[in-house]
């Protein structure tokens, strides 16, 4: 009597098995796909997030066009308009471009009598 009692309680063991495997596999790709699905709109909410930032520094710039003083700032370093009555000057390099007036390697930590003192040793010392 023993054996027929071990053979059923394996046979339902293996059907339990089939019946879980086969649930695990008809979980698995809706499962995936809805994975899929969360990682896609996080990336798109992300996306938005970057393009509203763009549209407030773009509205943010478009406000300051709208101040006369700034756009008279820009038409001054820009496209190098003076006044009538003022003289207009560009500082011009070796090979002949316009310099930029913010020099892109000054440190900011550097005091700026410290940077005037060395660009006077730099100029004494230039032929």
């Amino acid at each position: 009597m023993a054996r027929p009692f071990q053979r059923t309680r394996a046979g339902r063991a293996v059907v339990v098995i089939v019946v879980l495997a086969a649930l695990g596999l008809t979980l698995a790709i809706p499962m995936r796909e809805w994975l899929a699905q969360r990682a896609e709109i996080a990336a798109l909410s992300e996306e938005v997030g970057a393009a509203q930032e763009r549209v407030e520094a773009l509205e943010r710039e478009a406000a300051d066009w709208e101040d006369p003083a700034y756009v008279v700032a820009q038409a001054r370093s820009r496209l190098h308009f003076v006044f009538p009555g003022e003289i207009g000057y560009v500082v011009l390099g070796d090979d002949d471009r316009p310099i930029d007036p913010v020099a892109e390697d000054s440190d900011p930590s550097v005091a700026w009598y410290s940077r005037l003192w060395a660009s006077t040793r730099e100029a004494d010392a230039a032929p």
